[in-house]
């Protein structure tokens, strides 16, 4: 009998593996060490039998990384079971880190995941690890595109949960590897579980993921499926290449934007400068969809400051509006148009204090 869901799961680990390989440069030396971030559910389940498979087929050490959130009764043993699995698989080192996830701020969903990729990052700091695995899904990617166009976001926001990232701009020089996200082969919910079954793995039923009052479940059990009964059972399958699409035309346009602000100010290094001056005559030849990520290049990588829509806009009326108003004031940004130049100076305390 062909395995087939089991097969399908190993080739999108070892497509993504020999990618980073070659991209980072990992050939020769002593073997890196990756990690699968694993709960013990079906996909993360699938993803660490996938990994533990593949990895010493390519010369990698592969461990895991179990995170207990604490927020259900249980965890503690949740997190141990997930353990167990993952050294039955073979995997070494299996780390357990357990984390407190904050009340308030931007939502439950939001601060598990932050206190989640925090354990990642600590878990890569104590062990080196080169690499951190995820099993987000093209399902997850199809929910994603939907969140994001209920927000009313833009391409990159549609662009969906990348392939891969590094997990922290500060910390360690570590990646996050997505490999269930690639279109080939579609790995899918109904995948993981098959590829469970088929390798005679007992996945973890997480409550959290039929709960209606997250926002994600409600767009997987309620808005997904409507989709597919009205409109066909590729439904999601679309989204998720609609997700693709988007990350290619937003990364071409980011990149054009970082080219265009590093020739308009040659003499700014990214990162720590206080001033930025723009030639006005330059960023007014430009499309809109452009002129707001040079701003937004600018804001990010001199100040450290990410602008939302709102606050590219009213900069951007600096350049293609403008008839004599006074600046504004963005988060820790004082952005004026003065002698034919777009200045964006480092705000400190409150704009309407004395200069």
């Amino acid at each position: 009998m062909v395995q087939r869901a089991l097969l399908d799961t190993r080739l999108a680990v070892r497509r993504a593996l020999a990618e980073w390989c070659l991209r980072d440069d990992l050939g020769g030396g002593s073997a890196a060490l990756v990690l699968v971030g694993l709960s013990g559910g079906a996909d993360s389940l699938a993803l660490a039998a996938a990994t533990a498979y593949e990895a010493r087929r390519a010369g990698l050490l592969a461990g895991a990384v179990v995170v207990d959130h604490g927020l259900q009764s249980g965890s503690a043993d949740i997190a141990a079971a997930a353990a167990r699995q993952a050294e039955q698989l073979g995997l070494a080192p299996v780390i357990v880190e357990q984390v407190a996830v904050e009340d308030g701020g931007a939502g439950p969903e939001a601060n598990a995941r932050r206190a989640r990729y925090e354990a990642f990052a600590l878990a890569a700091a104590r062990t080196g690890a080169a690499a951190i695995l995820t099993a987000h899904t093209r399902d997850d990617q199809a929910e994603q595109v939907l969140l994001a166009l209920a927000r009313g976001s833009g391409t990159r926001s549609l662009a969906g949960i990348p392939q891969r990232r590094r997990l922290s701009e500060t910390g360690p020089d570590t990646a996050i590897l997505r490999p269930f996200l690639a279109s080939s082969p579609e790995i899918t919910r109904a995948t993981t579980e098959a590829a469970c079954a088929e390798a005679g793995l007992e996945p973890w039923r997480d409550p959290h993921n039929s709960d209606p009052a997250f926002a994600r479940v409600r767009v997987r059990e309620r808005v997904l499926p409507m989709l597919v009964e009205e409109l066909g059972p590729g439904m999601p399958a679309a989204l998720a290449r609609s997700a693709d699409l988007a990350r290619e035309d937003a990364d071409a346009l980011d990149a054009l934007a970082a080219g265009i602000a590093a020739r308009a100010n040659r003499s700014i290094p990214a990162g720590d400068s206080d001033q930025v001056a723009l030639p006005v005559a330059e960023l007014a030849s430009l499309p809109m969809a452009l002129l707001a990520r040079v701003i937004r290049v600018v804001a990010s990588r001199n100040f450290g400051a990410q602008l939302s829509r709102e606050h590219t806009a009213s900069i951007a009326a600096l350049v293609v509006d403008w008839h004599g108003q006074g600046p504004v004031f963005v988060p820790g940004i004082r952005v004026a148009r003065a002698q034919s130049q777009l200045g964006f100076a480092r705000q400190t305390g409150s704009p309407r204090a004395p200069r």
